[in-house]
């Protein structure tokens, strides 16, 4: 997932994560799979009165029809927080470079682009827009200085088993392998949050689970082999 920074008024940097353009795909097949159904379930009601209308009436029903459709992106996205009922499921939101709320002039500018950057050409214009841009942006969005982010949770480096060794690293505890890797994830997060929460009798009790698990003595302080083990677990794993 790309992201981009800014800094606001305030001078308080931001990180945007960009919406990727798979989740931007997908989201679009939903609202586009919403307004088919809406357009079967309408064509069901009325399929049996168009012939008693006129050509004048009948007209006018088809552009009744199909004003909904038509205004369906810019009223869910200005009245829904920036969100269509597609990029609420894909977890994404229509936001301004600033990372404030767009107003109805944004929406409605990039809602009037999607002629272009959408309609034509099945949407290759946003798509090769987007690709480009490195902000997420469609025509639509860079005229009205909007972009897509995800509010997707990143798995951050420390959320994961991995861990920054040296290239001269020297390993201790071969023992570490008969762990997976979500028992080293589990062990990990423990002893980070213990160990910056200063809840140093939790990391003993985990040092001492560890140490019994692997049949090795705890050499050193208990929040020094426990280290000692997560690196070293990435270390047999990396390396085999």
């Amino acid at each position: 997932m790309d992201n981009f920074q800014i800094e606001t008024a305030q001078n308080v940097n931001i990180v945007q994560n960009v919406a990727g353009v798979g989740d931007r795909i997908l989201a679009y097949i939903i609202d586009a799979a919403i307004m088919g159904v809406y357009y079967f379930i309408v064509f069901l009601l009325v399929v049996g009165t168009i012939d008693a209308l006129g050509d004048s009436a009948i007209f006018l029903v088809f552009m009744v029809i199909l004003l909904p459709v038509l205004v369906y992106h810019l009223l869910f996205e200005m009245f829904w927080d920036g969100k269509s009922p597609g990029k609420a499921v894909m977890k994404l939101k229509v936001v301004k470079l600033d990372g404030s709320k767009p107003a109805f002039s944004n929406f409605l500018l990039r809602w009037l682009l999607r002629v272009i950057d959408i309609g034509l050409v099945s949407g290759s214009v946003a798509l090769v827009t987007i690709l480009l841009n490195g902000k997420g942006q469609r025509l639509g969005d860079i005229a009205a200085s909007t972009t897509v982010i995800s509010e997707k949770t990143p798995v951050s480096f420390s959320q994961t088993i991995l861990t920054d060794i040296p290239d001269d690293y020297i390993p201790k505890y071969p023992q570490v392998t008969v762990f997976s890797d979500a028992e080293i994830q589990k062990i990990k997060q423990i002893y980070r949050e213990n160990k910056y929460k200063g809840n140093h009798h939790i990391i003993l009790r985990l040092s001492e689970r560890i140490s019994k698990v692997m049949d090795v003595e705890i050499d050193g302080m208990p929040i020094e082999f426990v280290d000692k083990v997560i690196k070293d677990y990435n270390y047999y794993t990396q390396n085999m």
